[in-house]
C-alpha cells in the first residue's frame, strides 16, 4: 500500500469538497450574468466566498479569488509595489531570505523588470526571521520601503514566524506587509481583522494581504484567496471585466470556491484536535529516525515548541543526497520530498538551509516528511522501517559532487 507523506505540497481532496464541487459543477450559469441561472451562481459564489474570509478574519468583499498560492502572492507583492511607487518613489522590498520561490522569483522580478531593490532579511539557526537584522534593514530604507512581505510557515523546515512581532514594525515603519500563509492555512490561526486591530494598523500600511491555498487544506488544486484589507489596495496583474473590486478580473470558478468553502470550514474546526494528532505522529517519527539513523540532524524550531508546524518533520542526513534519499524511498512506495514542489526535479540544496547557515553539502541532504490528514500511525510505521536501509544505501552513493570514476 502506498505511503503518502507529502502533505505540504498537497493533501488528498476531501471528499465533502469533492461532494460540493460536483453539486455546482452540475448547475449552470456564469457569476456575472444578470439573469436567474447567473443569480443563482452568484449567490453560490459570495456564500462560498463568505465562508473562505470567515476564516481568514476578513469580509467577504475583502476575499479575492484567484487561480491558487502563486497568483495570490503575485498579486500581492507586485500589486502593492506598483500601487505604492504610483505617487512616490518606493523602490525597496522587504522580504526574508527563505521564503517560497513564488515569493523570491516575484520580488527578483521586480528587480529585473521595475528597478526594485531587494533587501533580504536574514534567518536564524532554527529559520525564524532576524528580527534585529530585520530592524537594520527597516531603519536603512526608511521611507523607500514599497512593500514588506514574510511567509507565516516555511514549507520547508516547518518554522512558524513571529508574525505578531514583524506587523508591529510594519506599522511602525508605515509599510504594507503580505503574509504568505499558503503552508500555515489549516495549521494556524489566522485572522487579519484581529492583527491589525492587535498591531494598532491603520489604512493601507501594517498587516493588510494574506495568501491561501485551497490544496493545502484538502480543497481542490487551482484556487486560492488574496485577502487583501478594504483600506489597501493593489495594481491589477491582469485585466478584463474587474469582476473582483476591479483587482482580479476573469471568471470565477463557482465550482472550486464551493469546494474550497467546504474544506476550510473543516479544516478550521479540526484544527485544534488535528494538530495534537500529528504531533503525536510526527514526534514518533523523529524520534525512530534519530534512533535508528546515526548523523541525522532535525531542521528547523524545536519539536516540543509552538513555533513548529506540527506535521513538519525536516531531516539532514550526512554524507548522502537528498535526491537519493527521495527516490530510494519512493521505490519502496512511500513518497517524501526534498522541499518544495515547485522546485521538484532540481537538484539544488535547499536555498532554506542555506539562509540558516547551513553547508552547501547539509543543504543538499535535505529530507521533509510532513503529515496530514489522512496519516496514520501504519505510515509512519512503514517509514521507519524502510528508512534505515534507504539512508544506508544513499550514504553509499554519497553526495553529487564526489569525483566519479570512469571504468
Amino acid at each position: 500500500m502506498p505511503v503518502y507523506l507529502d502533505h505540504s505540497a498537497t493533501t488528498p481532496l476531501r471528499p465533502e469538497a469533492a461532494a460540493a464541487w460536483m453539486e455546482v459543477a452540475s448547475s449552470i450559469g456564469n457569476s456575472s450574468s444578470i439573469h436567474s441561472h447567473g443569480q443563482a451562481a452568484r449567490r453560490t459564489l459570495e456564500e462560498a466566498r463568505e465562508t473562505i474570509a470567515a476564516t481568514l478574519g476578513v469580509d467577504g468583499i475583502e476575499a479575492l479569488i484567484v487561480s491558487g498560492g502563486t497568483e495570490a502572492i503575485n498579486l500581492a507583492i507586485k500589486g502593492l509595489y506598483w500601487t505604492r511607487n504610483a505617487d512616490s518613489e518606493r523602490p525597496v522590498v522587504v522580504a526574508a531570505r527563505g521564503e517560497h520561490h513564488a515569493t523570491i522569483d516575484a520580488v527578483e522580478w521586480l528587480v529585473d523588470h521595475e528597478g526594485a531593490e531587494a533587501a533580504w532579511v536574514d534567518l536564524l539557526d532554527d529559520g525564524a526571521v532576524d528580527l534585529t537584522h530585520l530592524d537594520r534593514v527597516l531603519a536603512e530604507n526608511a521611507g523607500r520601503i514599497a512593500v514588506m512581505t514574510v511567509i507565516v510557515a516555511n514549507n520547508e523546515v516547518g518554522t512558524i514566524q513571529p508574525v505578531r512581532e514583524i506587523a508591529v514594525r510594519a506599522v511602525a515603519a508605515d509599510v504594507p506587509l503580505h503574509l504568505d500563509a499558503v503552508a500555515a492555512y489549516g495549521h494556524v490561526p489566522l485572522d487579519l481583522r484581529a492583527l491589525r486591530s492587535e498591531t494598532g494598523a491603520t489604512g493601507a500600511t501594517g498587516p493588510v494581504a494574506v495568501s491561501v491555498s485551497a490544496h493545502k487544506i484538502g480543497g481542490p488544486q487551482g484556487i486560492g484567496v488574496l485577502a487583501l484589507h478594504r483600506g489597501a489596495t493593489v495594481e491589477p496583474l491582469q485585466h478584463g471585466g474587474g469582476q473582483q473590486r476591479r483587482l482580479r478580473s476573469g471568471t470565477q470558478d463557482v465550482a472550486s470556491a464551493a469546494a474550497f468553502a467546504r474544506a476550510a470550514l473543516l479544516a478550521r474546526a479540526e484544527l485544534p484536535s488535528e494538530g495534537r494528532r500529528l504531533r503525536v505522529l510526527r514526534d514518533r517519527l523523529v524520534a525512530g529516525v534519530l534512533a535508528s539513523v546515526p548523523d541525522t540532524r532535525v531542521n528547523g524550531a524545536p519539536l516540543d515548541g509552538p513555533d513548529r508546524l506540527p506535521g513538519n518533520a525536516h531531516f539532514a542526513f550526512s554524507g548522502c543526497q537528498g535526491d537519493s534519499i527521495l527516490f530510494l524511498l519512493d521505490m519502496a512506495g512511500i513518497s517524501v520530498s526534498t522541499g518544495s514542489a515547485c522546485q521538484a526535479g532540481v537538484p539544488e540544496p535547499s536555498h532554506v538551509l542555506l539562509a540558516m547557515g547551513r553547508s552547501e553539502d547539509e543543504a543538499r541532504s535535505a529530507l521533509r516528511v510532513t503529515l496530514g490528514r489522512t496519516t496514520t500511525d501504519a505510515d509512519v510505521d512503514a517509514f521507519l522501517t524502510a528508512i534505515p536501509g534507504v539512508i544506508a544505501s544513499a550514504r553509499k552513493a554519497g553526495l553529487s559532487e564526489r569525483d566519479v570514476a570512469l571504468r
